[in-house]
């Protein structure tokens, strides 16, 4: 492996995002987790779409594609396809993965294309001023929902582990650390990795994520998951969950005989999706917010799948070059 910085991942040209946007926390940990990595800076490919996150290539020194609304997932699996030995790093917003995207989103998951996702979740349309987006919250004022949306919201992680997702994570734009690490993991995993940072957009939906950021009630509403370490959370570390007859229940260890013997530990590897489907729909203040890597199992791949059908086809074809191609059938000499 190569030893870098995540300087070298920064290229010259001037950020223009806004001042305190979400988006410049989770660039700094991008570029960290991918010197972390040690992969060639040529080895990587920074696709996006359409919106303020998906200005992302510009600002990185690796190869890129700013492509059009919707579409990143498209480009970014023709691109795996055809070379599979990039690694690609799919930027989209909300918006564009889940509204335009949702598509190519959910058919690139199910195919099981080795992709990283990132989904930058600040539940509106920033670029186009304000519009309310697939995950605005229920009742949200906005340009376009004046009186509060009537629409209920996407929840990006029931979409992924609906498509028969294999990786999905979840962080905070403001944790850097954890967000350079759930990449890392997403990266090293074979297969569609999507991981949900939780942004802010400090001009058209500021505080969206309030309920679980402020300072107050953060350590009390975050859930940090870790593969074989027990659900523990609070200021004080002395609250978890535990799994009874009807769900997760969030319970005081030391109080009632609960001790952390009786903390559920957390599986992310379990191939049975369905306490990684209860985990992605944790809500504050009822329960903690579940952040990390939720769900990282093993599957089979579309590009190995695609790389081993060419090679059997060969294998058994007559065919060995252009000349062998353009004799094959039926010919004819013209003289």
């Amino acid at each position: 492996m190569a030893q870098y910085t995540a300087k070298d991942f920064k290229s010259n040209q001037e950020i223009r995002w806004c001042p305190g946007c979400g988006d410049h926390g989770i660039i700094n940990a991008v570029q960290k987790a991918m010197a972390e990595l040690g992969y060639p800076k040529e080895s990587w490919a920074v696709i996006s779409g359409i919106g303020c996150s998906s200005r992302f290539p510009y600002y990185m020194n690796t190869f890129g594609f700013h492509t059009i609304h919707g579409r990143a997932a498209a480009i970014a699996s023709g691109a795996k396809s055809a070379n599979p030995n990039v690694n690609i790093l799919q930027v989209s917003g909300d918006g564009d993965a889940l509204a335009i995207g949702g598509n190519h989103f959910i058919h690139s998951i199910r195919r099981n294309i080795d992709i990283t996702t990132l989904v930058f979740n600040n539940e509106i349309y920033g670029l186009t001023k304000g519009q309310y987006s697939p995950t605005t919250k229920l009742g949200t004022k906005t340009k376009t929902s004046p009186y509060g949306t009537i629409e209920t919201p996407f929840n990006p992680g029931e979409l992924v582990i609906g498509a028969q997702g294999k990786f999905f994570a979840r962080s905070l734009d403001m944790n850097i650390n954890l967000t350079a690490e759930v990449i890392e993991a997403g990266v090293r995993h074979k297969g569609t990795s999507v991981i949900e940072v939780l942004q802010n957009c400090v001009i058209f939906a500021d505080g969206a994520h309030a309920a679980i950021t402020d300072k107050e009630n953060k350590e009390d509403r975050q859930l940090i998951l870790r593969h074989g370490e027990p659900m523990i959370f609070g200021k004080n570390r002395d609250k978890g969950l535990m799994l009874t007859n009807t769900g997760l229940k969030v319970v005081e260890i030391g109080k009632n005989g609960i001790t952390e013997a009786d903390i559920l530990v957390h599986d992310a590897h379990s191939l049975n999706p369905s306490i990684h489907w209860m985990l992605v729909h944790m809500k504050a203040p009822e329960y903690p917010v579940a952040l990390g890597v939720i769900r990282d199992v093993e599957g089979d791949t579309y590009n190995d799948a695609l790389e081993a059908q060419i090679e059997e086809v060969k294998a058994k074809s007559n065919i060995r070059s252009v000349t062998d191609l353009l004799n094959s059938g039926d010919t004819w000499e013209v003289k």
